[in-house]
């Protein structure tokens, strides 16, 4: 019985590790298909990876250049905005002051105009009054003249003797009027 437990016993001794000679073998196969894997398959994998990652990196870079320019032309345009916004309100200003100027222009004009037509137009009242003024002496002179001469019962015809009674008629006429003019005015 003793034999039986000992072969037993031998068999049983560890069922986790491989008999010697299987796992030299394992071994020795590992060793071929990792070497193998080191040789051919891991540079070829390293390579890809490689690519992979200047790929990445380089898509990276451009974007960021892409985007960095991207910015540039933003700000570039916003500062082209500002010029032109600054540029259209100078514009306006001027515009505004143009107008302001051309108004101012146009009203002096206006006004040099209109004192040239007051001065016209009171020029022509003065003559037409005075043309008036000596039709009316004439007339109201010869009317006198005429009344003086009826009333005198001769005739006045002699033209120096008719200019001076004339002349005294009107003149006694003009001290009347301004006398009452005052006497009104003291009123």
């Amino acid at each position: 019985m003793y034999a039986l437990t000992h072969l037993a016993s031998e068999e049983m001794e560890n069922p986790l590790l491989p008999p010697m000679p299987e796992l030299i073998i394992g071994l020795i196969a590992f060793l071929i298909v990792f070497g193998f894997l080191g040789k051919k398959l891991l540079p070829n994998i390293n390579k890809v990876l490689e690519e992979r990652r200047a790929a990445i990196e380089g898509g990276m870079e451009k974007a960021e250049a892409a985007q960095a320019e991207a910015q540039q032309v933003l700000e570039d345009y916003r500062a082209q905005l500002a010029d032109a916004r600054h540029e259209a309100a100078r514009l306006r200003q001027e515009a505004q002051e143009q107008g302001v100027a051309l108004i101012a222009e146009m009203r002096s004009e206006g006004q040099r105009q209109r004192e040239e037509i007051i001065a016209a137009g009171h020029a022509q009242v003065e003559a037409d009054r005075k043309s008036a003024a000596a039709a009316l002496r004439q007339d109201v002179g010869q009317l006198a003249i005429d009344l003086a001469g009826k009333v005198v019962g001769e005739s006045l015809t002699d033209a120096g003797r008719q200019s001076r009674t004339i002349d005294r008629f009107l003149d006694s006429l003009e001290v009347k009027a301004a006398d009452e003019t005052k006497a009104e005015a003291r009123r």
